[in-house]
């Protein structure tokens, strides 16, 4: 499917990714156009596929070897798109499909989040920290999470049962016998981030610094969210009927979309950068 782009979410780590300089054979690839979630409007669609029309709203999110949705128009797949939430903008329906597909596939896929668990969400203002901590409050977990000073008031407004700030002493000596934890900040976070599980506990991170790890424990808990049509309907409809919100962090014009992806723009530190294809100022 062609899709008209509106907005497109930034993921700034994005551009040191393999796959930014890769394609899949191994070759090297030049020039490759960042941006792989987007809000937009299908402008045209190939044989055989029906549901998404010309002229419908959409988001959703393609393959990181294809070129990305930093452009007036992009490529993707039916099965990677859904409609867009009639209640969100085009900027805040971007922010969505990458956080949302994550948390959802991190939390329900691979850790199996069962209600009545508890859960530790590392990074929890983050893009997809915050929607790890709203859908583990959703399937009925007890929601630990940490997050600067700044950001306790926001995260516990999201559903967190209670929330740490983690520049005021070592997260590990408030929190103990965890389910699962879901980590998006990597590095030291991490590594001391197993001691506070349960002894079957679950990790999962989404690190990119941990991609290339050699500890066989990281490799197992690491993952790379893949696009999902059923997923995004899914959670679609819980942001319709508002069970699930999103956070844009900054929308920026077309033209400051280098900076953006430089982390050279003012943020508040909640949710993520979006760029307005549209405007130019």
């Amino acid at each position: 499917m062609l899709i008209r782009v509106s907005a497109a979410g930034v993921t700034p780590t994005e551009l040191a990714w393999y796959p930014t300089s890769h394609r899949k054979d191994g070759g090297v690839r030049e020039g490759a156009i960042p941006g792989h979630e987007f809000s937009g409007v299908v402008e045209a669609v190939g044989q055989g596929v029906g549901l998404l029309e010309v002229g419908r709203a959409v988001y959703g999110m393609n393959d990181w070897f294809s070129e990305g949705s930093t452009a007036e128009c992009c490529l993707a797949p039916f099965a990677s798109i859904a409609p867009k939430p009639p209640n969100l903008t085009h900027e805040e329906a971007a922010s969505v499909p990458i956080g949302a597909l994550t948390a959802w596939q991190g939390l329900f896929d691979r850790a199996k989040l069962q209600p009545g668990e508890r859960v530790l969400v590392q990074g929890a203002a983050g893009a997809v920290g915050l929607f790890a901590v709203q859908l583990a409050r959703f399937r009925g977990a007890h929601v630990i999470a940490t997050a600067s000073a700044r950001n306790l008031e926001f995260v516990a407004g999201l559903g967190a049962d209670e929330v740490i700030d983690y520049t005021k002493g070592p997260f590990e000596e408030q929190v103990r016998d965890m389910d699962v934890v879901f980590d998006g900040v990597g590095g030291e976070t991490l590594r001391r981030s197993w001691s506070v599980l349960k002894p079957n506990g679950r990790m999962v991170t989404i690190a990119a610094s941990e991609e290339a790890t050699s500890d066989g424990r990281v490799k197992d808990a690491f993952f790379i969210v893949v696009p999902d049509q059923k997923q995004l309907y899914l959670v679609g409809e819980m942001l319709r009927s508002g069970s699930l919100r999103t956070v844009v962090d900054t929308v920026v014009p077309w033209t400051l979309a280098p900076e953006a992806y430089m982390n050279a723009v003012p943020r508040r530190g909640r949710g993520k950068v979006v760029i307005d294809v549209v405007a130019t100022e």
